[in-house]
């Protein structure tokens, strides 16, 4: 029998082979191959952009060498591909995940950072202090919550909390060895400094401190045992009165000499009777204090009148807590007072790091443990932890109020969970892509043709790709964060996948007569430049998006556009080596998935590819065949079919398909018939996505079909995107009224998306990162509800003289109050700095010289006994000089002054006095929050006896800070507008030559919103350029990449609007997915803009060409990003929902509609011209003429197409022959296969098929009325010389309702001679069993199954005829 391959071409002329066998080449020219097109404008028969041909000849070029050389070592190439990715993997050991809220969106060199970064390293790490905060809210909304009830659970709340205990490195810890307490000051002997150390509080801010119940949370937990004569006290904050005490010791202890100093400082900090005068919430108590006003009458206290201008701690004077920091939601009366609040906060503040470090380095309590500021911050984390947990543990469910706790580290908790990568939603996300990448691309009723091993092997290179440019990331020092973990993963997988679709779509739509060794070349080739183009893009934007200066931001660009790159890489030099593989198991006719397994048509008709016949090419050439229409048909291997006409069906034609018999074809006459020559038919002629119907055993009447024939005549199974883009979706576009219609409807959206712009605000809520339903959540909702309340410090710097620079400070601290959101004291004034309380404690030793001086205590030379410690204080600091060589000058008794009447402290002496200051007036120097740098030396004073009169001098100062509190900052303006009103004072004073800058939350965390829009516009106008340039430099037509800029500037100005009607405020992270939404914009409009430059004919006809072959797989990338995307509606974090679910979502369909839609409306009315225009403006190409067809009997040597064969440019480079020809093994030149020429006998029966209706009624005498044509040949025809044609003639499809069918049976019988020399086995000079010579068998018995047999069969070296 005759052996028809239908993978290798027939015609000698390249050009006439691929016109007639390719009709893309001339309908999508440079598309296919832009050699070809610019050679036809060389010959003057089109014209075109040479520029842009030029440059996509050396693309195309470069993509179909890369494919072949892929294709020609697939194996080695992915095998070495996926372990160069898997083994870049491994670099993820080294990735750091960054929760530092500072670090993460502070500005990144921007002024803000600067600042930052000069007070850490002034301060040094973890300085300051960390605030433990207990909210409670009343469980019905605008309850009031101001009880002697909800006092006391706040009260038995706080007593649980403050208990708490954890064990750590053998050591127990509890409240008062990490708590804030303030230091006392240092007294002579050091007697009573012991006792004090006891005593000394925690700082705890509360509204318990407004009655005497705030004691019992001062403790101590061990009572201060403290005998006397008359006295057996154990003193505690509950019946402690530090003024009757001292009053008591000066009585009974004789050497207590430190008792007026003593009582000095607290008189001067307001300690007086501590809370022993307070107001008892439980007058019943009994031990509510007998100077309570309350105890005697029994009278519960009215909350809200004692809560009113706020509560003080026990010190007055310097722990005034303001009432916006304690009570919240409070309603007042027209006189002031508080009638009823909604919520009450108590902060208990620990230790900084830092503090707590230092401050047990030297004791003995963790001598055996290697104390280390590791183990500090350890420590202080573990301790929140269970301060929180036993905070919520008190809530009572029959209560009427709610306790909610948050710590710092529930909040850093709270960043590293979310920051953590969830492995389960990600395997499912990846599982999921998988499956609608099986599912997209595998045929149910074509296991050889299905490509669903290709979609697997597909999305699991992008993933592993993706972990790989995650791992370089982190290689390259690129730090983590939550965007990176929690959306990154998702969103790349999805964009990878576009690519990889394209390019499977690709695999599919090429025509047959490419050669098995150049496909996967000509799939780049038509394919690659669309995924360099779309990948260019991604890269651009993402590269350019971290133009935006928030570090969290900025990371997840690079990550992206880093991830981006490994994408691109791995689908167009690994990717194909999978494509190859497939093509492969196809050609092997092995069903996908089961490759293990060979398909039971491997040996039957194939298909029949049906073709319009107003589309085909040759009817405008070949017009003397319109009336005689022909069938293309697959045939392959050994496969025998006849045609004949039953008399129990009638005027039906039934093909029967019998191995016995010789090969036959049937079906509807679609294109004109070609004369029988040694030209084969292609198995398609179309590159888009085409029906096939296998023909084995088919008859009309459906009897004796397969399942998998049955699927096949089912109109669903044959139901593609391309097909529904060329027959309805393209045709409906072209109508004028529905491309007005969607112009207005794009300008409606456009108006839309204006006032969704205008409707968005600036901000990003801290509820916005965590769970709703979760305590963390509560709490904070309640703290931005109730408690609008932020600390802020004005930080003066160095290089600035202090001692002569008093008065611009003062100015400085003054400013403010300008800023009407700073909270004022009760007395309407700001809150007094370290300069003020520095000079009036000056002012206070000031008086007490001047009254020593006036009594003759205290003279030029010195003072007497019955001088006062703070005048003998006073005057040896006058007589200091600030001289480090003449440091006394007892002379100026007589002319210095502490304080000038102007209250301008004495130069001369500054550091002198502040080192004084600093160590004796500890109370008010803490208080004041000054946090002085470098700390002033310590000074402890000797009082009356002591006779030294240096006092050593601080050092210069680099580093101090006025505090401010803030309050009514709810939302991003007010944030805004204080930090615009702060940063106009700083520049200001920092012009008259005062360096400072402002420190606090509302700068560290809403700055970024003040220059946030500029820098949006400006990634986003870089962003556009970059889009424009790359396609203007790739398309060389900047006429295209105008219009996608437009298209492209429009979806972002739609998803910015459907930003704000949803809700979304306007951050660094929409920010970020603005321009990300150009990149990702491109995967929608690029590919079609690219097939309508590239389509031949008017702007309609390229807009409906274009549609036809970018349809489906621009909606197969959109589908696979919105899979990833689904995903993280799955995220229990409404952030992550809100922000990137909702907003991605958005874009995708944002994208559909600009990409399939509003381009090919824009295209068909403003397109710019066709890349090729053949000279007569016509629809296509003209074909070319094939060259004369060589004598029959000469015989031909064709190399056989083996995955080591030599690769052309083209498929159509390679030789071709006639039917007659030997087949000549390239390992071995003496082993070939000589097919002689075939004998034919053609029997053509024309048949006229009417409607089904009609058929029905036709008499048994019209249907025997048939005529048959019968013809033998003993030879080949001519290529010319028509067999058989019918006589009847054809109409056309559009005027008829029904065309004549035909059936032609054709018997050929060849003789095929087989010579042997190791093709079957092991040559005589080998020994044992060689792995080339087998390999050689299974090529040649793959492209020819029928020598299988007789391989099997002869010995090596026989002739065999067949």
């Amino acid at each position: 029998m005759l052996l028809l391959r239908d993978d290798e071409p027939r015609l000698n002329s390249k050009d006439s082979f691929m016109a007639e066998n390719n009709d893309d080449l001339l309908t999508r020219t440079s598309w296919c191959n832009a050699r070809h097109a610019q050679k036809e404008i060389d010959r003057g028969r089109a014209h075109g952009n040479k520029a842009a041909l030029w440059l996509r000849v050396r693309i195309q070029s470069c993509m179909f060498q890369l494919g072949c050389h892929v294709q020609l070592h697939y194996g080695k190439v992915l095998i070495m591909g996926m372990l160069i990715l898997a083994c870049l993997t491994v670099g993820l050991k080294f990735a750091v995940v960054e929760t530092d809220v500072e670090k993460l969106w502070v500005e990144a060199g921007g002024r803000l950072q600067q600042e930052l970064q000069y007070t850490t390293d002034t301060l040094g790490v973890g300085e300051g202090t960390t605030n433990q905060i207990l909210i409670q809210t009343p469980k019905v909304d605008g309850a009031n919550i101001l009880t002697q009830e909800a006092l006391q659970n706040h009260l038995h709340s706080a007593l649980e909390a403050i208990k708490v205990e954890v064990d750590m490195y053998g050591i127990t810890w509890d409240v008062e060895d990490i708590c804030y307490k303030p230091p006392m000051p240092s007294f002579e002997g050091g007697i009573f400094e012991m006792m004090l150390e006891g005593i000394v509080p925690c700082i705890i801010i509360t509204p318990l401190d407004c009655f005497w119940e705030g004691a019992k949370l001062l403790g101590p937990k061990t009572p201060l045992y403290l005998p006397t004569d008359t006295l057996d006290m154990r003193l505690k904050w509950t019946n402690l009165d530090p003024m009757g005490l001292i009053d008591t010791l000066r009585e009974e202890i004789n050497f207590f000499t430190d008792a007026d100093a003593l009582m000095k400082v607290l008189e001067s900090a307001g300690v007086g009777h501590a809370y022993q005068d307070k107001p008892c919430l439980n007058p019943q108590d009994p031990e509510c204090p007998e100077m309570a006003p309350n105890k005697y009458t029994g009278q519960v206290p009215d909350v809200g009148t004692e809560l009113t201008g706020g509560c003080a701690g026990f010190a007055s004077k310097y722990m005034a807590w303001p009432e916006e920091l304690i009570v919240g939601g409070v309603q007042k009366n027209q006189t002031g007072h508080i009638t009823s609040g909604e919520a009450l906060q108590t902060i208990v503040q620990l230790k900084g790091e830092k503090q707590m470090y230092e401050s047990w380095r030297n004791n003995i309590k963790v001598d055996s443990i290697d104390w280390t500021a590791e183990k500090a911050r350890a420590v202080l984390q573990e301790w929140q932890r269970k301060f929180t947990e036993v905070l919520l543990s008190t809530n009572n469910s029959t209560a009427k109020h709610e306790i909610l706790g948050f710590t710092e580290t529930a909040l850093n908790d709270l960043l590293d969970e979310f920051s953590q990568t969830s492995v389960t939603r990600v395997a499912a996300g990846y599982v999921v892509m998988l499956i609608y990448a099986c599912i997209t691309m595998i045929k149910f009723c074509d296991g050889v043709q299905s490509q669903g091993g290709v979609g697997l092997g597909g999305v699991l290179l992008v993933a592993t790709s993706v972990v790989a440019g995650l791992a370089v990331c982190a290689m390259l020092g690129i730090q983590f964060n939550a965007s990176t973990t929690q959306v990154l993963p998702f969103l790349a997988l999805g964009i990878g996948v576009d690519d990889m679709f394209l390019l499977a779509h690709s695999s599919t739509s090429l025509p047959s007569n490419i050669p098995v060794g150049h496909q996967t070349g000509e799939i780049l080739r038509r394919s690659g430049v669309s995924v360099l183009l779309t990948s260019l893009n991604n890269m651009s934007a993402f590269f350019i998006a971290a133009v935006i200066p928030i570090p969290a931001l900025r990371t997840l660009s690079l990550q992206f556009a880093i991830v981006v790159v490994f994408n691109f890489i791995a689908v167009i030099f690994v990717f194909p080596a999978i494509l190859a593989l497939d093509i492969e198991r196809r050609e092997a006719k092995r069903i996908d998935l089961f490759c293990c397994l060979t398909s039971s048509s491997a040996n039957r008709v194939i298909s029949v590819e049906p073709r319009d016949l107003s589309e085909s090419p040759q009817l405008g050439r070949f017009s003397r065949y319109r009336q005689d229409p022909r069938t293309h048909v697959t045939l392959q291997s050994r496969v025998q079919a006849v045609t004949q006409m039953p008399a129990r069906t009638g005027d039906h034609c039934v093909t029967v398909v019998d191995s016995s018999l010789p090969f036959t074809t049937v079906g509807r006459a679609e294109t004109p018939p070609t004369p029988i020559s040694r030209t084969m038919t292609p198995q398609s002629t179309v590159s888009s996505a085409s029906s096939t119907r296998p023909l084995t055993g088919l008859s009309s009447e459906g009897e004796g079909l397969s399942l998998r024939e049955k699927c096949a005549n089912v109109k669903f199974w044959n139901w593609t995107l391309s097909s529904f883009a060329k027959n309805y979706y393209g045709p409906f576009l072209k109508n004028m009224p529905v491309k007005i219609a969607v112009l207005v409807f794009t300008a409606g959206l456009l108006g839309a998306s204006a006032y969704g712009i205008y409707q968005m605000r600036d901000g990003l809520d801290i509820t916005d990162i965590v769970p709703k339903g979760t305590k963390e959540y509560d709490f904070l909702a309640a703290q931005t509800k109730y408690f609008s309340f932020y600390n802020m410090f004005a930080v003066t710097q160095e290089n600035y003289d202090y001692p002569n620079g008093q008065r611009l400070l003062y100015e400085y601290h003054d400013a403010f109050r300008e800023v009407k959101e700073v909270i004022p004291t009760p007395e309407g004034e700001l809150p007094a700095f370290w300069l003020q309380l520095f000079r009036d404690w000056l002012l206070d030793l000031q008086e007490a010289f001047d009254r020593d001086w006036a009594a003759g205590a205290i003279t030029q030379n010195g003072w007497f006994n019955n001088a006062t410690d703070s005048g003998v204080l006073a005057y040896k600091l006058i007589i200091q000089t600030g001289d480090a060589d003449n440091p006394i000058d007892k002379t100026q008794v007589h002319s210095v002054r502490l304080v000038s009447d102007d209250g301008i402290i004495y130069p001369r002496g500054f550091y002198n006095y502040l080192t004084v200051w600093w160590s004796y007036d500890t109370i008010s120097a803490v208080s004041s929050q000054a946090a002085l740098h470098p700390e002033p030396h310590d000074y402890v004073p000797g009082g009356v006896s002591d006779a030294e009169l240096r006092i050593p001098k601080s050092q210069a100062m680099n580093f101090t800070q006025l505090p401010f509190y803030l309050n009514n900052l709810r939302v991003t303006e007010d944030f805004v507008s204080v930090i615009k009103d702060v940063r106009n004072i700083s520049s200001h004073f920092a012009s008259r030559g005062l360096p400072n800058y402002p420190r606090g939350v509302p700068f560290t965390f809403w700055e970024q919103y003040v220059n946030l829009r500029f820098f949006l516009m400006l990634a986003l106008i870089s962003v556009l350029g970059a889009s424009f340039l790359v396609n203007t430099i790739v398309l060389v037509n900047p006429w295209a990449a105008a219009i996608e800029v437009l298209v492209l500037a429009t979806m972002t100005v739609e998803l910015f609007g459907f930003m704000g009607l949803i809700g979304i405020k306007m951050s660094a992270i929409p920010a970020v997915t603005l321009i990300f939404s150009v990149g990702s914009g491109v995967e929608f409009t690029l590919h079609v803009l690219l097939g309508f430059l590239t389509s031949i004919g008017d702007r309609n006809r390229r807009m409906c060409m274009a549609l036809e072959h970018m349809f489906a797989p621009v909606v197969d990338g959109a589908m696979s990003t919105l899979v990833g995307v689904i995903m993280l509606s799955g995220s229990e974090f409404e952030f992550i929902i809100r922000y990137f679910f909702y907003v991605f979502s958005g874009l995708i369909v944002i994208g559909l509609l600009n990409g399939l839609v509003l381009l090919p409306v824009l295209l068909s009315l403003i397109g710019p011209p066709a890349e090729v225009q053949p000279a007569n403006n016509a629809d296509r190409l003209s074909t070319p003429t094939p060259e004369p067809t060589p004598p029959l009997d000469r015989g031909y040597v064709m190399h056989s197409m083996s995955r080591h064969h030599r690769y052309a440019d083209s498929p159509s480079d390679l030789s071709s022959s006639g039917i007659g020809e030997t087949f000549r093994h390239p390992y071995n030149p003496s082993e070939h296969i000589e097919i002689h020429p075939p004998e034919f006998v053609v029997e053509t029966l024309t048949c006229h098929t009417p409607p089904r209706e009609k058929a029905k009624r036709m008499s048994r005498r019209q249907k025997s009325r048939r005529s048959r044509k019968e013809a033998k040949l003993s030879q080949p025809q001519l290529p010319n010389q028509q067999l058989s044609s019918s006589s009847s003639p054809s109409s056309s499809p559009h005027s008829s309702p029904s065309l004549p069918r035909q059936v032609t049976t054709v018997t050929a019988t060849a003789r095929v001679s087989i010579v042997h020399r190791g093709a079957c086995g092991v040559d005589k000079g080998e020994s044992g069993h060689s792995f080339k010579s087998h390999r050689r068998r299974e090529e040649v018995v793959l492209k020819y199954p029928a020598l299988e047999d007789h391989c099997n069969r002869n010995d090596p070296g026989s002739d065999t005829s067949v």
